[in-house]
């Protein structure tokens, strides 16, 4: 293959991977919603700082060129947030998750 072919199929990938970064800043801004919510259990909120550290940290899975780790580890974050806030909003009144979500707000 040319040399040309490769730094358009390198730029298309980092493009992709560049747009899907975009798309996960806009949920990460969005869930900041679900964590100011006082039922959200203490563990999804701190499993979901704890992917955003490791997203803008230095230290890597995979070598910082290569982001796919990065965003699979904040895909799992946002996925377990958002579970644990459906839970606690599907969840009825009498549950042990409301008592503590009254408890704690």
């Amino acid at each position: 293959m040319d040399t040309t072919v490769w730094l358009v199929l390198a730029a298309v990938v980092a493009l992709g991977l560049a747009v899907t970064a975009a798309v996960l800043l806009v949920r990460v801004v969005r869930a900041r919603r679900l964590l100011v919510d006082a039922g959200v259990p203490l563990r999804d909120k701190a499993l979901f700082w704890l992917a955003v550290v490791y997203t803008v940290s230095p230290v890597d899975l995979l070598p910082d060129p290569v982001y796919l780790d990065d965003i699979g580890i904040l895909l799992l974050a946002l996925r377990a947030l958002r579970a644990a806030a459906s839970a606690v909003s599907a969840a009825p009144a009498g549950t042990a998750s409301s008592a503590a979500r009254t408890a704690s707000g």
